[in-house]
């Protein structure tokens, strides 16, 4: 592969905890209780925004989303980095691909602001040729022309591209862009195993990730 592009939230980076505790402390502003993390994880994976909005829904909220959403993201900026970190390997196989010369990009649907600060907290950001967020481009994951977009911004075929997920979300991007659908086991995915995606290839670590392309490329 020549690309790889790759998902944030649960697979580069374990942030549930400090999502849920910037949504938390944002609807406690609010009067309304607090949540448990593990619902709040089943709720990651189409944008703080749409978080937010589900969020709301469920508790039967009269606060309008558009009031809370600006709360959450105060709140997200400070925990950002607090209560999350890295899933292992993931700096030394973004850098072992680099090194490779495969071209990297950070396909999203966290708003592209959120997704910056994250990447640059935890020292990832330089790694990534493009990052994309949810709300980059009109449409988001699993949209074809996210991908369609990321192959055309860095001058590389579809049949080149692999993107890596940890949600039906992600292997429906890939598959619908006609790029190469590939997942890890540790992320959201609404608490549903990756595995009933059918994800075209399945790795337990990130080093795997490496190990397969450079692999591929006889490195």
């Amino acid at each position: 592969m020549a690309l790889v592009s790759f998902d944030l939230d649960g697979t580069l980076v374990d942030t549930a905890g400090e999502i849920a505790e910037a949504a938390n402390r944002a609807i406690a502003e609010f009067g309304l209780p607090r949540q448990p993390v593990a619902e709040l994880t089943l709720l990651i994976g189409h944008g703080a925004h749409a978080l937010m909005r589900q969020l709301l829904a469920r508790l039967g909220a009269a606060v309008d989303a558009d009031t809370v959403i600006p709360r959450f993201e105060h709140h997200y900026l400070e925990t950002t980095g607090t209560l999350g970190l890295p899933y292992p390997g993931c700096a030394e196989m973004l850098q072992r691909l680099r090194t490779a010369g495969v071209r990297l990009a950070c396909v999203t649907n966290k708003e592209g602001r959120l997704a910056q600060q994250l990447l640059r907290h935890h020292g990832l950001a330089e790694a990534f040729d493009l990052v994309v967020g949810g709300d980059t481009l009109p449409q988001k994951k699993p949209h074809p022309s996210v991908l369609q977009h990321v192959a055309a911004e860095l001058g590389v075929p579809l049949v080149q591209l692999a993107h890596v997920g940890d949600s039906a979300t992600d292997v429906l991007a890939a598959r619908n862009a006609g790029a190469a659908a590939w997942a890890v086991p540790w992320g959201y995915n609404g608490g549903q195993p990756i595995e009933t995606a059918a994800p075209d290839r399945l790795f337990h670590s990130l080093p795997a990730v490496a190990d397969h392309v450079l692999g591929e490329a006889g490195a």
